[in-house]
């Protein structure tokens, strides 16, 4: 084996693909495209509802209660 050969043995089909012309890579890539569209507002949202709750608290804090 030489060094020019360790590529296609490290790199899967998909990544050594001929581009457009090989399914494997176009659906692999529409695949990262939808799980992306997935991710992504859901980790918004989550993080959002977080900084929401975060200034509700701060906003409505009762030192009263705090146990410092």
């Amino acid at each position: 084996m030489t060094i020019t050969a360790l590529p296609e043995v490290l790199a899967c089909s998909v990544c050594m693909g001929t581009g457009k012309d090989h399914l494997d890579s176009v659906a692999a890539g529409y695949a990262m495209l939808v799980m992306l569209l997935l991710i992504i507002p859901i980790l918004c949202s989550i993080i959002l509802f977080i900084v929401r709750i975060a200034k509700r608290e701060r906003a409505n804090f009762d030192p009263s209660l705090s146990d410092l």
